[in-house]
């Protein structure tokens, strides 16, 4: 009997969901943590930080990890992690001397959770026996963007009619999610990312080949474009739409997100009409254009605007990174997966810290900020020549 890897491709999708709801719910409630446990926002904006940084740890030190106990188990643990931090922040905060502590131990055990699922799910998705693995991939990769949008608007919803005071119930709410995905994964069919007697690359081999180290740049230039617009899109929109800053926050990061998902959602449902290489080079020059529209046009409801054509451009920029470069590196294994999405979440701290910085040196004007990014899909599009340079037969690789 034929394995049923539908159910595979559905667990995925709703672990991409799961990573949303830890990256993206806590921040809804900082005001209301730092009313509640008197806590400073200055200190509660580090849970950001932790967050991440606890996930760029993951992201380094899994792939001996994962392949020691298995992709299924890893999957399952990762979930078991992201429950147990979502119902642990409804408890350690009120429990412990320091609140703040208790967030922080909160925040820590369901990112370690958000590491692994970014690891995991992209290889799990790739072994599965499929034609255009990169359609697959861009489909995957949208549902975090889904999923943002939808931890943003139920919460809201749900605050506006039950009030935010019951935060804890929501969250409550939204730890069901992995518990139930959690027995998806258990009786899904999950396949070895690499064919059994092969073995995949060592870090020195990996570390030997010139495309890994394009791949790498291709996918820090991906996080950089991404998030240099992302995490200043709340401001475009507050100045262009003249809202308050919690309209702002929700208008230009959701806009982002919609458009972003709506790119990645278009290339998983067309994307045999046009070459992967080809598209990311397509979209990295819209994304040159969107950060020009953003920086230099004199109406701030332009620069919105611009916004949201980025969140488009860079849709398929992650994802596609991840097809070529499995493509390129075809016994890259897990170990590839993980020094990617590490890549990936360096571009995504790194690309905002670097307009902020240029921001603050040129009077804090973030137009020249956003101006000076363009660097970022600049060099992507030169590691993108490169890989093609670097690897005969890519296109066939990718569609096989």
């Amino acid at each position: 009997m034929q394995p049923d890897y539908r159910k595979t491709m559905a667990a995925c999708f709703i672990g991409y969901i799961i990573q949303a709801i830890v990256n993206n719910f806590a921040p809804l409630l900082f005001l209301t943590f730092h009313n509640t446990y008197g806590i400073s926002l200055s200190r509660i904006t580090m849970l950001i930080t932790i967050n991440f940084g606890i996930q760029l740890t993951v992201d380094l030190l899994s792939a001996g990890f994962i392949d020691r106990i298995g992709y299924k188990a890893s999957a399952i643990l990762a979930h078991v992690f992201a429950a147990a931090g979502l119902v642990l922040l409804t408890i350690l905060p009120d429990k412990m001397s320091s609140p703040f502590i208790g967030l922080l131990l909160s925040v820590i055990v369901y990112a370690v959770g958000g590491g692994l699922l970014e690891v995991l799910l992209s290889p799990i998705v790739e072994a599965l026996p499929s034609a255009n693995k990169e359609k697959a991939m861009s489909l995957l990769h949208s549902f975090y963007c889904w999923g943002h949008v939808g931890v943003v608007l139920f919460s809201t919803l749900f605050f506006q009619l039950f009030g935010i005071e019951n935060w804890r119930i929501l969250a409550l709410l939204w730890a069901l999610l992995p518990v139930c995905n959690l027995i998806l994964f258990a009786k899904a069919p999950i396949l070895p990312l690499i064919s059994s007697g092969d073995a995949g690359y060592s870090l020195k081999e990996l570390t030997q080949k010139p495309v890994f180290w394009v791949m790498l740049l291709v996918m820090l230039c991906a996080g950089a474009s991404e998030q240099a617009v992302s995490q200043w899109a709340s401001t475009f929109a507050e100045q262009g739409l003249h809202v308050s800053k919690t309209v702002g926050d929700l208008a230009g990061p959701m806009f982002f997100a919609v458009m972003m998902g709506s790119a990645r959602l278009l290339y998983g449902k067309y994307g045999e009409k046009i070459q992967l290489q080809r598209a990311m080079l397509l979209c990295s020059m819209l994304c040159i254009g969107s950060y020009l529209l953003i920086s230099l046009s004199p109406l701030p409801l332009l620069s919105l605007l611009g916004c949201g054509i980025c969140g488009f451009s860079v849709g398929i920029l992650w994802p596609g990174a991840f097809s070529i470069a499995s493509a390129s590196l075809k016994r890259g294994g897990t170990l590839l997966f993980a020094l990617l999405a590490l890549a990936g979440d360096l571009g995504c701290l790194g690309g905002p810290t670097y307009v902020g910085l240029i921001s603050g040196h040129f009077n804090n004007s973030l137009n020249i900020g956003i101006l000076t990014a363009v660097i970022f899909p600049g060099l992507l599009i030169v590691g993108l020549f490169l890989s093609e340079k670097l690897t005969p037969g890519l296109k066939e690789r990718i569609l096989s």
